[in-house]
């Protein structure tokens, strides 16, 4: 269902754009489009195989977010996202992991999957895919994170003219020693970081893997559940470990010691997410129902603190910041999607 917006008084401009699902809310990604600024995509969280994902989009008329389409999901998607296509030259395709690598087709009214790809040919039976990332510079490739320990780099063909769209296994790597939890591309096409049960932060570089390069190891073994790389910055990656309050930012130029400790959450944080016009700011989303945004100028001098604070009306599962309209961030909580502007 649509729900309103909320104005700034005096102003026209509106503040939060606000859309209620009929289910809890997980994954989320904005349209990376640039002329869908205000669109996204929403999965459920439902204990069921049965799950949904929806596209949501603004109506400029009404001023309100509107269901587009919804599909079937197996399982809930564990990450969701759009191809990158700020310049509108390639299809209108969406991501999502769960079982199962899916590329869907998103049409003037509907959306369609185009292809399941699976990356065990010997059996019918699947480890799971804990998260993937689309790499922005060549979007012919994606790579998926499994709890069998390992990382697939698939190679995407998406062909506009024939409007269908395939993969295939480019490489597959035993990553880490246990489960690997995320997945994420650096600036350029070979190199990318993971993070995994074992707690290490590990980066590849596809031009040579014989072998990775630890950059971070938790001297307890803690899980390190989600990583985010600064692409303003490739120095800097963030990442959080289970059950933490704390997000820690590392400069990998000075690996095993982080650069900072990001410290203003009072229950586990559930996400963070670059600035993607900035190199200096990160936001975290946290079951203490706060995002927060941070400027990380003050790396390595010290801690930094942040400087924009929203309260949710619930523990927040999910944050992402536009690159199309990056002064706008979303989140989910409950079985609510926020745009927020920033």
């Amino acid at each position: 269902m649509a729900e309103g917006e909320e104005t700034t008084p005096g102003t026209n401009a509106p503040e939060i754009y606000r859309y209620k699902a009929p289910w809890p809310l997980y994954s989320l990604n904005w349209s990376r489009k640039g002329n869908e600024p205000f669109r996204a995509a929403v999965g459920s969280f439902v204990e069921e195989y049965c799950n949904k994902v929806q596209i949501v989009k603004l109506n400029e008329e009404t001023r309100k977010l509107e269901l587009h389409s919804q599909v079937d999901h197996p399982y809930p998607a564990t990450k969701i996202m759009w191809l990158p296509d700020e310049k509108d030259t390639r299809p209108d395709l969406l991501a999502t992991t769960g079982d199962y690598l899916r590329i869907w087709k998103v049409e003037e009214s509907s959306t369609t999957m185009e292809c399941l790809l699976n990356n065990n040919k010997s059996s019918e039976f699947c480890a799971p895919l804990t998260s993937f990332d689309w790499n922005v510079v060549d979007p012919t490739r994606i790579a998926t994170s499994s709890i069998d320990t390992t990382v697939t780099i698939w190679d995407i063909q998406a062909q506009r003219a024939v409007g269908r769209t395939s993969g295939e296994v480019k490489t597959q790597l035993i990553a880490h020693d246990q489960e690997v939890y995320d997945v994420a591309f650096g600036e350029n096409t070979n190199v990318f970081a993971s993070v995994g049960a074992d707690g290490s932060v590990r980066l590849f570089d596809l031009r040579n893997l014989d072998h990775s390069t630890i950059v971070f190891e938790d001297t307890k073994q803690t899980p390190l559940l989600r990583l985010s790389w600064n692409l303003g910055d490739p120095n800097y990656i963030a990442f959080l470990k289970m059950d933490s309050n704390e997000v820690v930012v590392l400069d990998i130029r000075v690996p095993c010691v982080p650069a900072a400790t990001l410290v203003k959450h009072k229950a586990p944080v559930n996400g963070m997410v670059w600035a993607p016009h900035s190199s200096c700011h990160v936001c975290t989303a946290s079951d203490d129902a706060m995002a927060v945004i941070w400027d990380v100028r003050s790396i390595p001098k010290g801690d930094p603190d942040p400087i924009l604070a929203y309260t949710a009306p619930g523990p927040i599962n999910q944050v992402q910041w536009s690159a199309i309209k990056p002064e706008w961030i979303g989140i989910t909580y409950d079985d609510t999607l926020e745009l927020l502007r920033v």
